[in-house]
């Protein structure tokens, strides 16, 4: 819910102040900001948006639900307006390539708080043994060979400015499944321009080759690194641009 101009919230008569707030939360609803089905931000976050008190938030909240455009259960508020919800292209999905699996592949995904790999501190600018939120990605075939692996180490600029990341520190065990696939989502959405750079080479000896992919933001923080390994001669990494019109 990135802002770049400020909210005015000048009297109208007779309305009030959480009422015009559920008016423009609405409207962030009506033009995709908030994608159908997607978790709202807490109450603490939103009232930062809006730029009011929490209070006035909770109310405004509640003008929603009772219009049916916002449900709530035990994880929180989330946006309830038809429409099919918004998808990340599967070629730039998180983890780097994970969408791609055989027929009869099993899939794993984890994620833990621990020190990066080797390599993973320095790209991220953090010190070698600071622990961090680490994302651990495996495909295998049905007889159980190894078809994709990926690690993934988040940088602490990506878990203080994404709050979707930052919740998963208390939950980073290794035990539970990670749904992690809408990332580069969520970093989008805290407002952070995403630049990727990729880098291919071949694993000695094997016939995997290996995806570096490193993102940084608008303002060249670093915000995560993956390292993906793949079979060369049973997959293929398909890349997917969109170029900006011209102005």
């Amino acid at each position: 819910m990135a802002r770049t101009t400020p909210h005015d919230h000048s009297p109208t008569e007779g309305e009030p102040l959480y009422r015009r707030i559920a008016a423009e939360l609405l409207g962030e609803l009506r033009d995709g900001t908030i994608p159908p089905g997607e978790r709202l931000p807490g109450e603490r976050r939103l009232a930062e948006h809006f730029e009011v008190s929490r209070e006035t938030v909770r109310q405004a909240l509640q003008v929603l639900r009772r219009d049916g455009l916002v449900a709530t259960d035990r994880r929180g508020s989330h946006a309830t307006l038809p429409g099919p919800p918004v998808e990340t292209p599967a070629s730039s999905g998180f983890p780097l390539g994970a969408w791609c699996a055989e027929r009869g592949a099993t899939t794993r995904a984890t994620v833990t708080w621990e020190a990066p790999p080797p390599g993973h501190a320095e790209a991220l600018g953090v010190a070698p043994a600071r622990p961090t939120l680490v994302h651990r990605y495996r495909s295998a075939s049905a007889d159980g060979r190894e078809l994709r692996t990926a690690v993934t180490s988040f940088s602490a600029v990506a878990l203080a400015e994404v709050e979707e990341l930052g919740r998963y520190r208390a939950r980073a065990d290794g035990t539970g499944a990670a749904e992690l696939r809408r990332a580069y989502d969520w970093m989008r959405r805290a407002g952070l321009t995403l630049h990727h750079r990729d880098t291919i080479t071949p694993v000695a000896g094997t016939p995997s080759v290996r995806v570096t992919r490193r993102v940084h933001d608008q303002y060249a923080r670093p915000l995560e690194i993956t390292e993906l390994v793949v079979d060369a001669r049973e997959d293929a990494l398909v890349y997917e641009f969109t170029v900006p019109a011209a102005v």
